[in-house]
């Protein structure tokens, strides 16, 4: 597994952005993806410090080099039943940007990272409009990659107008 990881933190590094590439992770029996561009890194789980009146799929932040960083399972957001923290649980340490152009940087919990994979963006099927554990609003495009679906998460919308909207209201922040 460690392995694996250092395969996979290595191909982020190496990105020099020319061509479309996503990192596939698990989410229960579903492989879902990101941008790799957003990626600065992938961890181990590690536990948090738990923050009061924040939503259950908010785990609590951890530091990372001087910054504290707000980290969110995305099995307890997309309402999945067994959520379970083992060697296969990781964070992936993404960045975002909100409509002011302000990079945030949030952990996202999965159940572990696939592969990373070269896709053409314009070749994305459009997500069908249903009422599932994901919001359409969410979801880039499905890829078919090696005869499986892959969902590709738009990271912006998830990260500001789903979880970080969310996590305000709880906390009643405007």
């Amino acid at each position: 597994m460690e392995k694996n990881l250092d395969s996979i933190q290595e191909q982020i590094d190496q990105n020099d952005g020319n061509n479309d590439q996503v990192l596939s992770f698990i989410l229960g029996q579903e492989e879902y993806g990101v941008d790799i561009l957003r990626v600065q890194e992938i961890k181990g789980w590690e536990k948090t410090t738990p923050i009061p009146n924040t939503p259950k799929y908010v785990m609590g932040v951890i530091n990372l080099r001087g910054a504290v960083v707000p980290i969110i399972d995305l099995r307890v957001r997309f309402g999945l039943n067994e959520v379970t923290y083992d060697e296969t649980t990781v964070v992936i340490i993404v960045r975002s940007e909100d409509n002011a152009g302000v990079q945030k940087i949030i952990g996202l919990v999965v159940d572990g990272v696939s592969d990373v994979y070269a896709i053409n963006k314009k070749e994305l099927q459009t997500a069908p409009d249903m009422s599932g554990t994901v919001q359409s609003e969410y979801i880039q495009g499905l890829a078919t990659i090696n005869e499986k679906l892959v969902i590709i998460l738009h990271v912006d919308p998830l990260i500001n107008d789903g979880i970080l909207a969310s996590i305000k209201k709880a906390l009643n922040i405007d």
